[in-house]
């Protein structure tokens, strides 16, 4: 799915965020922000510290933990120096990477709006460099929140973990057993803060001048600003959360129920409760008119079943379900609610968690309503609900710059048809 003006190849290898920064001269800024990130992280988890340690240098390479337990840790590097060491394990090493190259970037692109927003500028181009320094720290911060939260059990007082749980539905102790699902949770944090990025300099690159040099200018003629506008863009933002927080939740499941024994009720679970409702409530917020189109193209044929699931999904995880449904795997809203009141087992209940007070009630808004009510309505009435958030885009013009001379397509007399004795080639201008 994609906006018009919007490439998705270079969407999501964030073409317009590395020249940005490229033409701005800040790569070594997006590394250096990068490093100083990098080094928090290992720190903060105590994968790296100073100490004093008799001896030399050492590093080992343990290949398995022999009990099989956390083999993404695995090969699993430990160095020693008389000044300190160093841990990584595997993919704790790959998850810090990509969101420290993550932070750079945004962290970067947010530090050279600020700056051109100092300078004189247009009262609308000004509004629009805020929002995109605000969407260049959101990557950043998202990213110290959860500073180290991916390393390993000495982090476990980090207030990141336990944002990461109350958002998942989870425990902090299966997410300490579980770390993988940290580093997959802040890779796709991080880098959907940063896909946010690239879109506002897809679509407003013309504000900052990045079109200059270029043969084809992308120009955007400003959406209205009043109640409706700011409805939407909270909306928009409203779904993605959402809709992030619960695909994400559906892994957080995965690290205590086995995928292969797992029945139809859980798979129908996963697949449309977590994964269909999310995809419809992060597309929309991403790309309402493409979200728009895709749905009205699923009004006919075979494709009818994809509108039909979502709203079977959305009422399902909203309503109360009988004790067979729920005990075949299904999610529902009503139920988790009888539980936290402590009906009887045989009312079929569900536990909500660990998770309580504000937390539980905030991701029963977030994750539960919004993301279930969205599916509902969207199902049904598509435009209706979709067109708010599609007025939201900017309008993409693209201008081709300096039209070529056109000749006038009509013949040009010749001089004998003037009446001329002396026939001669006709200027180019169409002169005698």
């Amino acid at each position: 799915m994609r906006e018009p003006g919007v490439r998705v190849a270079g969407l999501f290898t964030f073409r317009e965020v590395r020249r940005f920064i490229g033409a701005s001269g800040a790569w070594s800024l997006a590394i250096f922000l990068a490093g100083i990130y990098l080094l928090g992280s290992l720190i903060e988890g105590g994968m790296a510290g100073i100490a004093h340690f008799a001896g030399g240098y050492t590093i080992t390479i343990f290949t398995s933990s022999g009990t099989g337990q956390g083999w993404w840790n695995y090969p699993y590097v430990y160095a020693v120096a008389p000044w300190g060491y160093l841990e990584i394990p595997f993919f704790t090493g790959i998850s810090m990477l990509l969101v420290a190259v993550g932070v750079g970037l945004g962290m970067a692109v947010a530090v050279l709006l600020v700056l051109q927003l100092l300078r004189p500028s247009p009262a609308g181009a000004a509004r629009s460099k805020a929002v995109g320094a605000a969407t260049g720290l959101t990557p950043a911060m998202i990213g110290l929140v959860t500073l180290g939260a991916c390393c390993s059990t000495t982090a476990a007082a980090s207030a990141g973990v336990g944002l990461v749980a109350q958002a998942s539905g989870t425990s902090i102790s299966n997410l300490l057993l579980n770390d993988w699902y940290l580093g997959v949770f802040q890779i796709v944090i991080v880098w959907a803060a940063l896909l946010a990025q690239e879109l506002l300099l897809t679509v407003y690159g013309g504000l900052y001048g990045r079109d200059a040099g270029r043969r084809t200018t992308t120009r955007t003629a400003p959406a209205s600003r009043g109640l409706r506008y700011v409805a939407g863009i909270g909306l928009r933002v409203v779904l993605v959360a959402g809709g992030l927080l619960w695909a994400l939740a559906m892994l957080a499941e995965w690290t205590t129920v086995s995928t292969s024994s797992a029945g139809v009720g859980e798979w129908f679970q996963w697949l449309v409760q977590h994964l269909l409702l999310a995809g419809l409530a992060v597309g929309a917020g991403f790309f309402p008119g493409a979200t728009l189109r895709l749905l009205e193209r699923t009004r006919r044929g075979v494709l009818r079943v994809v509108p039909a699931l979502a709203l079977i999904g959305g009422i399902s995880l909203l309503v109360w379900l009988p004790p067979i449904l729920v005990s075949a795997g299904l999610d529902s809203l009503a139920n988790q609610i009888l539980g936290a009141l402590g009906a009887p087992i045989s009312w079929g209940v569900i536990s909500p968690g660990p998770v309580g007070g504000p937390a539980l009630l905030a991701r029963w808004a977030i994750e539960y309503v919004v993301v279930a009510g969205f599916a509902i309505a969207v199902s049904l009435l598509p435009r209706r609900v979709l067109d708010p958030l599609v007025a939201t885009v900017a309008r993409v013009t693209v201008s081709p710059g300096p039209a070529p001379v056109v000749l006038d397509p009509q013949p040009i007399p010749r001089n004998e048809d003037r009446g001329d004795p002396h026939p001669s080639t006709p200027s180019a201008l169409g002169e005698p």
